[in-house]
C-alpha cells in the first residue's frame, strides 16, 4: 500500500467514520490504499511496527483530544525509524490553533474537513508538487462526497458501533464547543443516506450512532430517519445527539414507538442556570427542556443521557448542585457529569481574565481552577463526577442509592458520600462492585445512622438482580427470608416471621 490511513481510537469498540470518508473520495488512488485502526491501549511502537511494514510513501493520521498525545509519540518513531514516510495530519485537534501538543515533525496538516483535500494532497505528493505545510480548507459540498459506509467492514459491523451522518455543523454558540464554530448546518442527501443505511442493515449492522449535533433540528429528515429504523425488526440500537427543546408532536409520537433497548438520546444540557447559559451564548428554554424531558421519562421507554458540566464561567458548586437537584426532580435517567475543557478555537477563552480561568495545556485541556472553584474544588468534583458513575449511572444501586438522600439535596449528600469513600480508597478507580456495595452499606449505616435491616433489603434488591450472584458476606445476616428464583433470575422476600 502506498498510503495508509490510521488513527488511534479510545475503544476497540469504535470505529473511525473520518477515515472511511477519506478512503471513499480517493478516487483512482483507493486501490493503493488502506485504512488501518488501533486504540489508545496499543503498543505505541507496535502501532509504528504494523503501519511501517507495508513500505508506505504517506500515512494520513486522525487526531483527536484523546489521541493527541499518543500520535505525537508515534509520528516521532515514524520519523526516526522512515524519515522518507510523508505523514498527514487532520482532525479536530489540528485544525484550530493554538496546537498545544507539539505535532512539527508531520510533514503536512490539514485544517478543515479533509473528506476532498486528503486525495488532493496525496495526488500532488506522489506527483512531487510542492505543497504548503498547513492546508486551510473551507467546508466542501456535502453533495459532492463519496459516502463512507460501504467501507464498515464485515468485521466492523459485528464488533464494533457503526458511525453515521445526516448532517453537519451547528446552528447554536455555545463558546466551549467546537460544533459552533461551524455554524451552517449542511445536509447530505437523505435518498443517498438511507440507501446506505439499507446495505448496511442487510449486512446485519444493528448498532448505529449518530454523530450529528443536532438531530432534532430539520423535522423532515429526522422523521425519516425514525421510520427507517421503526420499519425494521427488533433487536437494534440507534443513538441520537438531541436538543432539548425541540419536541413537536410528530417527533414525539415516533419516539414512543420505538421498542424497549432501542433508542438512546443524548441531551446537552450542561447547566439550568439561565444566567451562566447566557454568559456562555447558550439557549436555554427552561419549561420546553422540563416538559419534554417529563414526556421521554414518562411517555417512551427511550435510553435517556443528560450532561451537566463542572466549571463552566462564573458557576458555583452552589449552582452546580442547583443543576443537578432540578435534574434529578425531572428525571431518574443517566446523568453524565463532565469537566469543561478549553479546546483551541473556541470562544470560551473571553473569559479566562475576568474568570480566572485556568486550564491544563494537555489533553483533555480541562480546568483547573477559576475565580468560584479551587483546584481542590475541581478535583473533588472530578472524583464526585466519577463514583457518580459508579453509583447512579451504572445502575446498580437504584434501590438503595436513594437511601443517601431520601427528600433533601442529592447534591450534597452524595458530594459527602464522595468525600468519604475517598478517605476510605484514597482511589477512584479498581474499586470493585462489592467494594463499592461494602461503602455503600458502611456508609448508610454507620455516618448516616439508618436502620441496617433496612439499607439491607434495599441493596439486596440490587446486587441480587441477576441470577447466580452469591450473597455478600456484608448482607448474610440480614438476609433471612430473602429468596432467589434462578431459573427467572428474580430476587425477593418471604414475609418474615418474628
Amino acid at each position: 500500500m502506498k498510503i495508509i490511513l490510521t488513527t488511534l481510537n479510545s475503544r476497540f469498540t469504535h470505529s473511525a467514520i473520518g477515515l472511511r470518508y477519506l478512503y471513499a473520495n480517493m478516487q483512482e488512488l483507493q486501490e493503493n490504499t488502506s485504512i488501518q485502526e488501533f486504540s489508545i491501549n496499543d503498543a505505541i511502537q507496535t502501532i509504528a511496527e504494523k503501519l511501517l511494514i507495508h513500505q508506505p510513501d504517506i500515512i494520513g493520521i486522525g487526531v483527536y483530544i484523546w489521541n493527541a498525545t499518543e500520535v505525537r509519540e508515534l509520528i516521532h518513531i515514524i520519523k526516526k525509524v522512515s524519515p522518507q514516510t510523508r505523514i498527514i495530519l487532520g482532525g479536530p485537534e489540528v485544525t484550530y490553533l493554538p496546537f498545544r501538543v507539539n505535532f512539527d515533525d508531520a510533514d503536512y496538516i490539514i485544517q478543515g474537513e479533509g473528506d476532498l483535500a486528503f486525495y488532493e494532497l496525496c495526488k500532488d505528493i506522489l506527483n512531487a508538487v510542492a505543497k504548503e505545510r498547513i492546508i486551510k480548507m473551507t467546508a466542501p459540498n456535502l453533495k459532492a462526497i463519496a459516502l463512507p459506509y460501504r467501507y464498515y467492514t464485515d468485521d466492523d459491523i459485528k464488533n464494533r458501533y457503526i458511525y453515521v451522518e445526516i448532517s453537519r455543523g451547528c446552528p447554536f454558540e455555545c463558546e466551549f464547543c467546537l460544533s459552533s464554530m461551524d455554524e451552517k448546518v449542511r445536509a447530505f442527501n437523505l435518498d443517498d443516506v438511507l440507501d446506505e443505511f439499507e446495505i448496511l442493515w442487510q449486512r446485519g449492522a444493528r448498532n448505529f450512532k449518530f454523530v450529528d449535533r443536532t438531530f432534532n433540528l430539520n423535522m423532515r429528515a429526522a422523521n425519516r430517519i425514525l421510520d427507517f429504523f421503526l420499519s425494521k425488526e427488533p433487536p437494534y440500537f440507534a443513538h441520537f445527539e438531541v436538543i432539548p427543546d425541540h419536541f413537536p408532536a410528530s417527533l414525539r409520537e415516533k419516539i414512543k414507538s420505538f421498542p424497549h433497548g432501542a433508542l438512546q438520546l443524548e441531551i446537552g444540557i450542561q447547566t439550568l442556570n439561565l444566567e451562566i447559559a447566557n454568559n456562555i451564548s447558550r439557549q436555554l428554554k427552561l419549561d420546553k427542556i422540563k416538559d419534554n424531558i417529563s414526556f421521554l421519562e414518562n411517555e417512551t421507554t427511550a435510553h435517556i443521557h443528560l450532561d451537566l458540566i463542572v466549571g463552566l464561567p462564573g458557576e458555583s458548586l452552589e449552582s452546580f448542585g442547583d443543576n443537578l437537584d432540578a435534574l434529578m426532580a425531572m428525571s431518574s435517567c443517566e446523568i453524565q457529569i463532565g469537566i469543561l475543557k478549553k479546546l483551541s478555537g473556541t470562544h470560551i477563552s473571553r473569559h479566562d481574565l475576568l474568570e480566572g480561568m485556568v486550564y491544563s495545556d494537555i489533553p483533555p485541556y480541562d480546568i483547573l481552577k477559576n475565580n468560584k472553584l479551587s483546584f481542590n474544588d475541581i478535583q473533588i468534583m472530578k472524583r464526585f463526577a466519577r463514583f457518580w458513575d459508579l453509583y447512579y449511572n451504572s445502575g446498580n444501586f437504584k434501590t438503595s442509592l436513594p437511601l443517601l438522600w431520601q427528600e433533601t439535596s442529592v447534591y450534597k449528600n452524595f458530594y459527602a458520600f464522595g468525600l468519604w469513600i475517598y478517605e476510605q480508597t484514597d482511589a477512584t478507580w479498581k474499586i470493585s462492585l462489592q467494594r463499592q456495595g461494602e461503602l455503600l452499606f458502611s456508609y448508610l449505616s454507620e455516618v448516616k445512622k439508618l436502620d441496617k435491616q433496612n439499607i439491607a433489603d434495599a441493596m439486596l434488591e440490587d446486587m441480587m438482580k441477576l441470577k447466580g450472584r452469591a450473597i455478600p458476606a456484608y448482607l448474610k445476616p440480614f438476609a433471612q427470608g430473602f429468596t432467589t428464583n434462578a431459573k427467572l433470575g428474580t430476587s425477593g422476600f418471604n414475609k418474615r416471621q418474628n
